[in-house]
């Protein structure tokens, strides 16, 4: 399977050495920003974007980015989203069961090991991935309680990163990676 359109022939230099760090960061030779190539400066904001990701250090608590980046890439039924994002969940502590809620076949309310923070993320994250984007105002509310304003802001961006790669990604037919090495997991999760 390949992508609806293939890279450039000649990639200017200054994109190169953003694929390369792709590369260096992943540890794959990634075709979405090769495909960007077509128009540098969508190349350059992607990049950027993604150099801004948050990791988990100070930003927010790394499981909780983990399951908002899988619910997201599962709500936007992006397979590669879903193979780059899912990759060593486990690492991250979330279970199967855990994945099964994020994959819509358990109930979040099932599952007794989500936080109520992990919870809320969950629900925020599915919320941000709709569309329309709603949410309720008992989720705002809880949300202010458990979240501090720095790290609301951080969910929503990086729900919204997820979203935005999502859209990228399948508008140019771009198939998984190959980072899971589960084609099983890779195939449970999409619906």
């Amino acid at each position: 399977m390949s992508a609806y359109i293939n890279p450039p022939k000649k990639i200017p230099i200054f994109l190169k050495i953003g694929i390369w760090i792709s590369k260096k960061v992943t540890g794959k030779d990634l075709l979405p920003p090769k495909l960007l190539a077509w128009y540098p400066k969508a190349a350059i904001g992607s990049g950027i974007l993604e150099s801004l990701v948050a990791h988990g250090s100070k930003d927010l608590d790394s499981r909780i980015l983990k399951l908002i980046r899988i619910q997201c890439s599962l709500s936007a039924s992006c397979p590669f989203c879903i193979d780059m994002n899912s990759f060593d969940y486990t690492l991250d502590h979330i279970t199967e069961e855990e994945l099964a809620v994020l994959q819509g076949e358990l109930d979040l309310k099932q599952v007794t090991t989500f936080s109520i923070r992990e919870k809320l993320a969950i629900e925020y994250s599915k919320g941000i991935s709709s569309t329309p984007v709603s949410f309720a105002a008992t989720l705002i509310h809880e949300l202010k309680e458990h979240f501090t304003e720095r790290e609301i802001v951080i969910m929503a961006t990086t729900s919204a990163q997820v979203n935005y790669w999502a859209r990228v990604i399948a508008a140019l037919g771009v198939p998984p990676a190959g980072f899971s090495n589960h084609c099983t997991l890779q195939t449970t999760f999409i619906k």
